[in-house]
């Protein structure tokens, strides 16, 4: 059986027009770099195979033509998710894959332009099928609500401008981290109680991510993306500042170095 196919629900998830997924690339230095493409989908033709838009990506597309490595984040609004890995394929500019998605209400409708072409990734693993309750989630949240003090940095951390400190703040926003795996494929894991902790860092309670952050050594490059239920969304890179436990339960940080704009009307562009 194919591997998306014998995840019961990944298939209609991934089919979701307006199902969060965030997609995470790496550069040729290996910096992380990931961002919400809720135009990821199935193929349809071909076994683990999935497609996406070029629709205001920019630093993915060089990133992807450097490595194809890859990594995949789904989860629904049922707070059902999956962390999958893969290997970007490579653009199609025509063809029914262009067609498809160009179909799609997320495109077709869209205020600015159809996608430039159709990225295809080929699945290479489901690491993780995870169900987050709101009991939990809001657990996690007060754990990172009482660990929000700011850290001591060293040089090279900057501020995060009011907006995007008030966008990680809330309850309801969705919040990944990717990082690079031993093998040095992205990963992308949920953190939902990711917040500011004061201006030049971030910090959460790991939750049903700590197994997969254990490894991950302090002041390797991380990048956390955001979006809101307003659908503002911010990237912010930096280096993790490692573990700790508070209240008993594992927390992690990391420290802020660019925060970037994750979507109109100036998508990729470096504001902090």
């Amino acid at each position: 059986m194919a591997i998306i196919e014998a995840q019961a629900g990944l298939v209609e998830a991934l089919s979701g027009e307006m199902t969060p997924k965030f997609l995470a690339s790496r550069s040729a230095e290996g910096i992380p770099n990931v961002v919400p493409v809720t135009s990821v989908m199935p193929a349809g033709d071909v076994e683990d195979r999935l497609i996406f838009g070029n629709f205001l990506l920019r630093k993915s597309v060089g990133n992807l033509d450097a490595d194809p490595r890859v990594g995949i984040l789904v989860i629904t609004t049922d707070l059902e998710g999956w962390i999958l890995q893969g290997d970007f394929q490579g653009w199609q500019c025509t063809g029914p894959y262009v067609e498809r998605l160009n179909s799609t209400d997320l495109l077709r409708y869209n205020a600015y332009t159809g996608i430039r072409n159709a990225g295809v990734i080929q699945v290479r693993a489901v690491l993780r099928h995870f169900r987050l309750s709101k009991l939990r989630v809001l657990a996690d949240y007060l754990v990172a609500r009482a660990a929000a003090r700011p850290p001591a940095l060293s040089d090279g951390a900057t501020a995060m401008p009011r907006p995007v400190q008030q966008g990680f703040s809330p309850l309801t926003a969705i919040r990944v981290l990717a990082f690079l795996d031993g093998q040095g494929y992205p990963l992308v894991v949920p953190v939902l109680s990711l917040q500011p902790a004061g201006e030049r860092a971030l910090v959460c309670a790991e939750g049903l991510a700590a197994g997969l952050l254990e490894p991950l050594s302090a002041g390797s490059p991380v990048a956390a993306s955001l979006l809101t239920l307003d659908i503002v969304s911010f990237q912010a890179k930096g280096r993790w500042l490692g573990s700790r436990r508070v209240l008993g339960a594992p927390v992690g940080g990391m420290a802020v170095t660019a925060v970037y704009a994750g979507g109109p009307p100036i998508p990729g562009q470096q504001v902090a």
